[in-house]
């Protein structure tokens, strides 16, 4: 596409060259410029784009977008606006033929929940032959490609080539989760998101966000930015937790129709007679489209709440009661979601991501329903994040759990220890044999497996998923699942 043409959305622009050049690629990082590219320079919190447009222009950057006119060779067009974060949303669209919306894009934000609802939602709609994409914190799926992501939302650059390259395949639905860092920055804008789900507000991420009320902002864009239009064949949908007060607040910042959920409220979207095992949980949906039983493999009343979104998604949809029920009961789990790490031990060991103080009590409190003998908590939290939550973190655990291990989850830049001690300093007054502190996270689930018993329930929370562990500057290859196996292994022996 020529310059010229890409820059027709913007209205506050300057351009310093020839602008009737063809931009062949879009990038923000200079290391992935290549002949023909447009560069955006993006200030950052710690780097300012701007000081790479040099390096860009000598791998072959034939423009630049950029907040003020540069020392550059005269070849190297420099188109200049107010705000090169908010025009490269416009210029990504424009370049790559406003994929979303050519498909679906359902968006799924909340503080915990968000990875299993869309995972449960991918599973309907792939039951139902719809071609779907993927993008969230474990990874992007494309058709059947599987990448790695960096971030749970992609910048808008990635994320519109990722949208370009799905509808290059005939895919029906993306399916995203939206987080609060993303929507706040802007990395959705462009996107013309079909349905907004909304799972749950609690504390996390306040060392961006500062306040709760900035943190329940953040999330409100999402449901904003369903936009105005009301179109009878892409009614949009916002899909609210009616047990969470916020949504009160989304509801009222979306033109959209408004499907709720919940268990302890009226909702559209209800949840009855909820048991709850070590296989599995059941519950009867009541709904606005009828009633059905339904039996998932997936432990908690956490997963209630996911599976009662993705039923709400499906509905709006217009796939049947029967149909979803199908699917649902179908998925055995989410990857680090409450994963149940099984090695011939006579005791359970239950992975999970819970790395904020509601996830980690939603946890404990499932454990604690089916749990025969004592309950173990490994715990830890991330380092160069929201220090406040570390003291509850560890009140939580030794609150459900008859030991608790606290040990390091990604410590960054700080030290461990001293993450550790933050934790510790929220436990006045509870007795010491009920917990321990050990820096390494390899020797803390060592710790539990060890001392664990016949009929125990070890949770290793905090990392779920991931497979590294992040010290300093390094990240080093750590899967507590593996972990756990070695451990068990070892006990074997």
């Amino acid at each position: 596409m020529l310059l010229k043409d890409l820059l027709f959305p913007l209205l506050l622009v300057r351009t310093v060259g020839d602008d009737n050049i063809e931009i062949t690629g879009m990038t923000a990082d200079s290391r992935k410029v290549k002949e023909g590219y447009l560069f955006v320079c993006l200030p950052g919190f710690t780097v300012d784009g701007h000081d790479f447009a040099q390096k860009a222009a000598e791998q072959g950057a034939v423009a630049v977008l950029t907040e003020r006119e540069l020392l550059l060779p005269a070849s190297v067009a420099q188109v200049i606006v107010p705000d090169t974060r908010r025009a490269m949303a416009l210029v990504a669209d424009r370049f790559y033929g406003s994929p979303t919306r050519q498909m679906k894009l359902i968006g799924v934000t909340g503080t915990n929940g968000k990875t299993t609802t869309t995972h449960l939602i991918d599973r309907i709609l792939r039951d139902q032959a719809k071609k779907t994409g993927l993008i969230g914190t474990i990874h992007m799926r494309i058709g059947d490609e599987v990448e790695e992501v960096k971030n749970t939302t992609p910048d808008v650059l990635e994320l519109q080539h990722s949208f370009r390259r799905m509808l290059d395949i005939d895919t029906e639905y993306a399916i995203i989760e939206a987080s609060s860092h993303a929507l706040e920055m802007g990395r959705l804008r462009g996107c013309d998101v079909h349905t907004a789900v909304f799972t749950n507000l609690t504390q996390d991420h306040l060392d961006y966000h500062v306040t709760m009320e900035n943190y329940r902002f953040a999330k409100s864009l999402l449901f904003a930015q369903l936009g105005n239009q009301y179109d009878v064949k892409m009614m949009k949908t916002a899909v609210l937790n009616a047990d969470d007060e916020a949504s009160e607040l989304f509801a009222k910042v979306t033109p959209a129709r408004v499907v709720t959920y919940g268990i302890d409220k009226p909702a559209d979207v209800r949840a009855e007679q909820i048991q709850i095992t070590s296989r599995g949980t059941s519950f009867v949906v009541q709904s606005f489209a009828g009633s059905i039983a339904m039996n998932l493999q997936l432990i908690g009343k956490f997963n209630v709440y996911n599976a009662l979104a993705a039923t709400a998604v499906a509905l709006a949809e217009g796939i049947s009661l029967e149909e979803i029920k199908r699917s649902l009961e179908a998925v055995q789990g989410v990857n680090g979601r409450f994963e149940a790490v099984v090695a011939g031990q006579d005791f359970a060991v239950l992975v999970d991501y819970s790395h904020t103080p509601d996830s980690l009590e939603n946890a404990l409190v499932t454990v604690k329903e089916f749990a025969q003998g004592r309950i173990f908590c490994v715990v830890g939290c991330g380092g160069d994040r929201d220090r406040t939550k570390r003291p509850i973190m560890a009140q939580i655990a030794t609150k459900y759990a008859d030991i608790s291990v606290l040990t390091s989850d990604n410590p960054r830049s700080e030290e461990p220890a001293s993450i550790i001690a933050d934790m510790a300093a929220g436990l006045t007054g509870v007795e010491e044999n009920r917990y321990v502190q050990i820096v390494d996270r390899r020797e803390a689930i060592q710790y539990a497996i060890r001392h664990a018993q016949p009929n125990d329930c070890i949770l290793i929370a905090g990392k779920g998923h991931e497979t590294y562990q992040i010290i300093k500057n390094e990240v080093l290859p750590f899967d507590d699942r593996e972990v756990a196996k070695e451990a068990i292994a070892a006990l074997k022996k």
